[in-house]
């Protein structure tokens, strides 16, 4: 047992420094006021950033909340002063093992951290990622998802895991790019550029291969910044330019575009060009698909169109259906999976397509016909590609 008055200070800390990685608050005080039997703390990275989510668990129902790290502690600490007689809290550094007597005298017992141990445990899975980080990457360190000596932080184990996640996509159909001559590689609408650097990272560091990539943004602030960077780590066949999709005229051959949440039809302007240049791979996750909202039209769909939600979701699918179709009826193999955890992002689908032989190419444009004026559309995609497609 050691001084019981250290358990606000060592839990506040804990909290606000980000090294919780559980806590488990039960056995309620006999004036409870109805609270919840147990509560159970956790950190949760959002779209919003990092967050602790208190988890809520009551009989047959368990809701949430999720809180920033301040106000988390604050909480914490007042549940435990007020409602709970006993807490496990379990930090990088420890586990605290909290008790309140009847009379409210607190006791603390800290023991070696089980979460360090589960850390261990985790250690043989995250070998198996594409990127080690017991061996960090320069990249990960400088974009702040590692530190230098390899944990990953807290508040990026989301994007870690995303950027693990594609480079296994890429992997997937990585023997469909040219292996005779340097491959070109165009990421449309980079931002930041995450991804952009660990593609280098794979094909060019990793598996030496020769190849140059050009990331394009319309934000000039964040084109300098990776510009920068991408000198800093020495990537030299990594560049980045301002510019937008549709009017990018650099090139006339590239063997792989890659476009993450490009809004609307800025996804079908960079299909348009990675199928313009021959591209032998495109990956896409689409964002923000507004285009068929507006034309989608069909009597026996009354029901699901008369409510927005609902005829939102519905385009949004007719969207990509639309893109993965034409894209077959040109001859690539189309796969549309998830990119990461929906409790992250709704906008979780990736177009994976890989050109391909064969195929009844003629059946494929038949049936898209069909499905396109049955919903009484134009894509902008398929005036994108005229030319390119068969009549009609």
């Amino acid at each position: 047992m050691e001084k019981a008055d250290n358990w606000e200070r060592a839990l506040i800390s804990a909290i606000e420094q980000q090294s919780l990685r559980q806590a488990t608050l039960s056995q309620l005080r006999s004036k409870s006021g109805g609270h919840p039997p147990k509560t159970i703390i956790r950190p949760v990275q959002l779209k919003q950033g990092f967050r602790y989510q208190f988890e809520y668990h009551e009989p047959g129902r368990v809701t949430h909340d999720n809180l920033e790290p301040e106000a988390a502690a604050q909480l914490a600490v007042r549940l435990l002063q007020e409602q709970y007689r006993q807490a496990l809290i379990k930090t990088e550094a420890a586990d605290l093992q909290l008790l309140f007597s009847k009379k409210g005298k607190p006791a603390l017992l800290r023991k070696p951290p089980t979460a360090a141990s589960s850390e261990a445990q985790d250690h043989d899975r995250k070998k198996q990622r594409v990127l080690d980080a017991e061996a960090p990457a320069p990249f990960l360190v400088e974009l702040g998802i590692l530190s230098p000596a390899g944990r990953v932080l807290a508040q990026k184990q989301d994007k870690y895991r995303q950027i693990n996640r594609f480079l296994e996509m890429v992997l997937d159909v990585a023997d469909e790019l040219p292996q005779d001559r340097t491959v070109t590689i165009v990421d449309f609408g980079c931002g930041k550029s995450y991804l952009t650097f660990a593609l280098y990272h794979l094909l060019a560091i990793q598996q030496q291969r020769q190849i140059r990539i050009i990331g394009l943004d319309l934000k000039a602030d964040v084109i300098a910044w990776c510009e920068q960077l991408a000198r800093k780590l020495n990537y030299m066949n990594l560049r980045f330019l301002q510019g937008d999709i549709a009017r990018y005229e650099e090139l006339e051959q590239a063997d792989m575009v890659v476009t993450l949440h490009a809004c609307d039809t800025a996804t079908d302007a960079a299909l348009a060009k990675a199928v313009s240049w021959g591209a032998s791979v495109i990956m896409s996750v689409p964002c923000c698909q507004h285009e068929l909202l507006r034309q989608v039209d069909n009597e026996m769909l009354e029901p699901l169109l008369a409510h927005g939600l609902l005829k939102e979701r519905f385009s949004a699918l007719v969207t990509d259906s639309v893109r993965a179709r034409l894209l077959e009826v040109l001859g690539y193999k189309v796969q549309l999976l998830e990119f990461i955890d929906p409790e992250h992002t709704p906008k979780n689908l990736l177009i994976r397509a890989a050109r391909a032989s064969g195929g009844d190419r003629a059946r494929k444009w038949s049936e898209y016909v069909a499905f396109r004026d049955g919903l009484g559309i134009q894509p902008y995609l398929e005036k994108a590609l005229a030319g390119r497609l068969p009549d009609g």
